[in-house]
C-alpha cells in the first residue's frame, strides 16, 4: 500500500488561510460585544497567535495517523 505524505508548506499554508479567516471573525464578534476597536484588535492579536501554533501542530500530529485515510489507487488506476 502506498503511503500518502503531507508537505510541511501545506500544513503551514492551511494553517494560515484558516487563522485568517478566524481573524476576521474574533474581531467581528468582540467589536459587537464590546464596541470597543482596540479591545477587538488586542484579543485577536494575541488568541491568533497560539491558536495558530496549536492548530498547526494538531495538522502534523494527525497527518502521521492514517485512520480514515484511504491511499487506494481508484479505478482508473490513477491517484
Amino acid at each position: 500500500m502506498m503511503r500518502q505524505t503531507v508537505k510541511l508548506r501545506r500544513s503551514a499554508v492551511k494553517a494560515i488561510t484558516y487563522r485568517v479567516i478566524i481573524m476576521i471573525l474574533d474581531m467581528i464578534t468582540i467589536y459587537l460585544f464590546t464596541g470597543a476597536v482596540q479591545v477587538a484588535l488586542g484579543f485577536m492579536i494575541v488568541s491568533n497567535i497560539y491558536t495558530t501554533v496549536a492548530y498547526f501542530l494538531h495538522e502534523r500530529a494527525w497527518n502521521r495517523i492514517q485512520w480514515g485515510v484511504d491511499d487506494r489507487l481508484n479505478s482508473t488506476g490513477k491517484e
